[in-house]
C-alpha cells in the first residue's frame, strides 16, 4: 500500500456523514468552541454564521435538470472525501451542495474529513502551497483510488479572490463580502457543474 493510500484509507475511518459532521460542529459551538486545532472568538463567530449558512442552502438548493441526469445515469460508483472545517466561509457554501448531488443518486458515498485531524491527507492536496479547503478527492468506490480532486473554490470565486490578491497583495474583507454575494448569486451551479464534469 502507497503512502497515500494508506492516508485516504486512514482518513475514511476518520470522517463523518453528512448528519454526523453537522451534529458534530454544532455540539463544538454549543461549548463555544470550532472545529480545529486553533479556538478563537472569531472562528466561533465565523462558525456560528456559516450554520446558518448551511441551514439555508439544505433547504433552498435545486439541483438542475441536466446535473440530475449526470448524477442518475454514473456508470461508475464514487466516494467523495470532502475535507473541511466549520469556520471556514468557502466550505459553508460548498459543502450542502455536495451533499445535495450525493442525495441525486445511490452512486456517490460523501465522507467529510476536518483538515487539522487530517493533516497528511491535506497535505497530498494542496492548493498552490497552501491547505485551502473545502477540498474534495473523488475516490473510485471500488478501489477507494483516487481520480480527481476539486477545489477549494469553484472558478468563477477563485477568480475574484485571485483577482483581489493580485491587485491589494492581500484578500481584502471587501473581497469575502463579495465571495459570499457571488455565492449566493450562483446557488451552487458552477460548483455543481465543475464537479459532475469530473466524474464518468
Amino acid at each position: 500500500m502507497t503512502t497515500t493510500e494508506n492516508t485516504i484509507e486512514q482518513s475514511l475511518k476518520n470522517s463523518f456523514g453528512y448528519k454526523d459532521y453537522r451534529n458534530h460542529v454544532t455540539q463544538l459551538l454549543e461549548q463555544g468552541l470550532s472545529t480545529g486545532a486553533t479556538q478563537s472568538e472569531a472562528l466561533t463567530h465565523y462558525t456560528t454564521l456559516n450554520e446558518a449558512r448551511m441551514n439555508r442552502l439544505d433547504k433552498t438548493i435545486h439541483i438542475p435538470d441536466d446535473v440530475d441526469q449526470k448524477l442518475k445515469t454514473l456508470d461508475k460508483a464514487y466516494t467523495f472525501l470532502v475535507i473541511t472545517e466549520g469556520w471556514c466561509g468557502d466550505a459553508a457554501q460548498i459543502v450542502p451542495v455536495i451533499n445535495k448531488m450525493t442525495q441525486a443518486t445511490d452512486k456517490i458515498d460523501l465522507k467529510l474529513v476536518l483538515r487539522d485531524d487530517n493533516a497528511e491527507l491535506m497535505d497530498a492536496y494542496l492548493t498552490n502551497g497552501a491547505r485551502s479547503i473545502p477540498k474534495l478527492v473523488v475516490l473510485d468506490a471500488a478501489t477507494q483510488q483516487p481520480v480527481a480532486s476539486w477545489g477549494p473554490r469553484p472558478e468563477g470565486g477563485a477568480n475574484l479572490i485571485k483577482e483581489n490578491k493580485e491587485k491589494h497583495g492581500t484578500v481584502t474583507d471587501e473581497a469575502k463580502t463579495e465571495l459570499q454575494k457571488w455565492y449566493l448569486h450562483d446557488k451552487g451551479l458552477s460548483t455543481m457543474e465543475e464537479i459532475v464534469g469530473l466524474l464518468q
